[in-house]
């Protein structure tokens, strides 16, 4: 039988309106700018914008932890970038990222403003400027750079895929929550055996990889994705759970996940960081009321 109600794809596509969905107000198949907006610029060489989303996350993850470890260097500034908002296609953020995505980085620390874009890259190039949490022998650096790109190529599925099709889109397509269902449930397989032999992604030894992956996979058995632990059966993946509350349990890992973060518990968020001193409660208690 046909289904009289079945998509035919035209032989040229088009596009005509707004497909509905989440973000259908800001959503076009054209790159490049919609508006002229500058940037605004902190007193550090390091210039974040982003949002606290799993991809900023890694981010600002990264730089508390270096900051943890005594890299004076790593001080950044934060801003705010509001992807509902279209702050993404706004002419100075586009000349940093020709892509429109966050999180966007500027080092102003050379003779010349260095951007860079991409999480991943972004992950690596702060990893190698300070050589840290990144391994210096051939073997430790491809096996975190495996996981790392693992990450970047997996990731897709978990969000544009099944996050946009479970919690996102304007209607609920049982082909699609299915197809992407099972690949994210692979992907939690994949990382559940390994974790299984190896304490963290690249083995005994906290790296990148496990920054990149903490905020996706981690982020989702902990249940703080799309409400789908349950859906998901995530209490079945007794090794990434264990390797998420142990990355969670660190003060860098948690002063990250604040940065740029617009949902969850009110404490829980920090709109934007020019100073650790914004972590303090009176501090974030002001940024909340200027934003708000």
């Amino acid at each position: 039988m046909t289904d009289s109600n079945a998509y035919i794809p035209p032989k040229v596509w088009t596009w005509t309106q707004p497909n509905g969905g989440h973000f259908a107000s800001i959503n076009r198949p054209i790159a490049g700018a919609t508006h002229e907006k500058e940037l605004p610029v902190g007193r550090h060489p390091l210039q974040l914008y982003s949002l606290g989303t799993p991809n900023g996350v890694k981010v600002t993850i990264l730089l508390e932890e270096l900051l943890a470890l005594g890299h004076t260097g790593a001080e950044y500034d934060a801003w705010l970038i509001d992807i509902r908002k279209g702050d993404q296609f706004g002419s100075d953020f586009v000349g940093i990222n020709p892509n429109s995505k966050i999180p966007a980085l500027l080092d102003r620390s050379g003779a010349e403003p260095l951007r860079v874009f991409e999480s991943g890259s972004i992950l690596l190039y702060l990893a190698e400027k300070f050589d840290a949490f990144i391994p210096k022998d051939l073997v430790g650096r491809t096996k975190t750079l495996n996981w790392l790109f693992w990450q970047m190529g997996s990731a897709p599925y978990l969000g544009g895929g099944f996050g946009h099709f479970y919690a996102y889109a304007p209607i609920k397509i049982e082909y699609a929550i299915d197809r992407f269902a099972m690949e994210v449930k692979r992907e939690l397989d994949v990382l559940d055996r390994h974790l299984a032999e190896n304490e963290y992604l690249s083995g005994g030894e906290y790296t990148i990889a496990d920054i990149a992956v903490f905020p996706w996979y981690g982020g989702l058995v902990k249940g703080w994705s799309y409400g789908a632990a349950e859906f998901l059966s995530v209490h079945e993946y007794k090794h990434v759970q264990r390797w998420a509350d142990q990355i969670y349990s660190r003060p860098a890992v948690k002063r990250g996940r604040m940065v740029n973060r617009m949902t969850g518990e009110l404490s829980e968020q920090l709109h934007e960081r020019h100073d650790a001193s914004d972590f303090d409660t009176q501090t974030q208690d002001k940024l909340k009321g200027a934003t708000s």
